[in-house]
């Protein structure tokens, strides 16, 4: 983009960019959140014209070319929405205040707060049914990130909890995923989807498939067969839906609350209105009959067409519409084990998992971060630990809600 014709204002409710593939990571004690976050203002520093805002977009004035925010009104000529999802919980309270998310660094360092605390009550729980209650995990959702935690929290029952956990004896940490669909990775190959399954059977997951969990109380998980599981984590990866702001025109929005966008990723009825990413939906490219998928690639590719249409717009030129470049589909299942759909090619094993590795190490930004993610992953890999096994309270009310269990009397078992 020609940075002398254009101010660019940022707006964004955290100060830094974050990585979604590697918060599993941080979950799992295998990452630090810092490895995989990298300041806005660092990453721009050097660009003019760039200003970045610390603040939450509340409403917009479409017709008025006008948004409301947090810190007071901004004009714009040309605005771009890339506000992306947030869980979809499905309207169940329970699982709202009780489950663990994972759609930021800070809920997944929730989580890895969440398990190491009801790891640290089971070692002194006298109460046998509970005591296993507290090392009992369901995850709901058999996606990438599904898959991902699932495949690491065995990896941690197999590796680190007889060091950590001596004394626990009988007791074992058990994993159960609960998906909906007849498969895990449903929007993936049927190969990808077998061998991911088999990946978590061996490795001691108990896999769930065709139910949905209905309710949580914290201690037990209602699935819609009538039957529960009694278990003290709960985390919820199952399903998300687009960032909303106040006084949206819903004839604006399609699916998953995402803005309905033209081949150009217009929103629907406006020139200078643009949705990227998660957030927006298409449904004129025959191609994709339901919308591109919610991936990252997508929301790069469209992010790039968006600068180079912008600088089109702005030359009197016309603009090139999207089209989407399908650069295949991976998922990570545990040491050696990953799934990779790359076009008519299918990977397995140990060279998916490498090929995993390198893409998601590469998109990381900052040398610094790459660094660092490299050197736990070699440490983690060769030594058979996770060396970021912290609790660490954060003292936020809203975060409080989501971790009443675990923020509350930290120790009682």
């Amino acid at each position: 983009m020609n940075k002398s014709k254009f101010q660019v204002v940022l707006i964004d409710r955290n100060n830094y960019h974050q990585f979604p593939p590697l918060f599993y990571q941080v979950a799992s004690a295998g990452l630090e959140s810092t490895a995989i976050s990298f300041p806005y203002r660092k990453i721009l520093q050097n660009h003019k014209n760039f200003y970045f805002r610390l603040a939450e977009v509340q409403s917009i004035d479409m017709a008025g070319n006008k948004i409301q925010t947090s810190i007071g009104e901004l004009s714009y000529d040309y605005l771009v929405l890339a506000a992306g999802t947030t869980t979809n919980f499905f309207g169940n309270q329970h699982i709202i205040d009780l489950a663990f998310p994972m759609k930021g660094v800070e809920e997944a360092a929730l989580l890895r707060n969440g398990l190491l605390s009801n790891f640290e009550k089971a070692i002194i729980c006298e109460d046998p049914v509970r005591k296993q209650s507290l090392l009992n995990v369901v995850v709901v959702g058999g996606g990438p990130s599904g898959v991902e935690i699932a495949g690491a929290i065995s990896e941690m029952k197999r590796f680190i909890m007889h060091k950590d956990y001596p004394d626990l004896g009988a007791y074992k940490l058990n994993i159960y995923l609960v998906e909906g669909e007849p498969k895990v990775l449903a929007n993936m190959s049927p190969n990808a989807s077998r061998h991911a399954e088999e990946y978590l059977r061996k490795m001691g997951v108990e896999v769930i498939l065709g139910k949905r969990v209905t309710d949580y109380d914290g201690e037990t998980v209602t699935v819609n067969d009538g039957t529960t599981i009694r278990a003290c984590t709960l985390v919820w990866v199952s399903g998300v839906t687009a960032n909303t702001f106040e006084n949206t025109d819903k004839n604006l929005l399609g699916k998953g609350n995402r803005f309905l966008v033209d081949e150009y990723n217009r929103v629907q009825g406006t020139t200078n209105v643009y949705a990227i990413g998660d957030i927006s939906l298409c449904l004129t490219n025959p191609d994709y009959p339901k919308g591109h998928p919610q991936l990252a690639q997508v929301a790069i590719q469209q992010g790039k067409l968006v600068a180079k249409n912008l600088k089109r717009q702005l030359e009197g030129k016309s603009p090139e519409a999207f089209h989407y470049k399908d650069l295949g589909t991976l998922a990570t299942i545990g040491r050696n084990k990953a799934v990779a759909d790359l076009g008519k090619i299918k990977l397995q094993g140990l060279i998916a998992w490498m090929i995993w590795l390198f893409v998601h190490l590469r998109s990381l930004l900052g040398v610094k971060n790459k660094f660092m993610v490299l050197l736990d992953w070699i440490s983690n890999y060769v030594t058979y630990d996770k060396g970021e096994r912290f609790i660490m309270y954060v003292p936020n009310e809203k975060i409080k809600k989501k971790n009443r269990k675990v923020q509350g009397s930290k120790f009682k078992p």
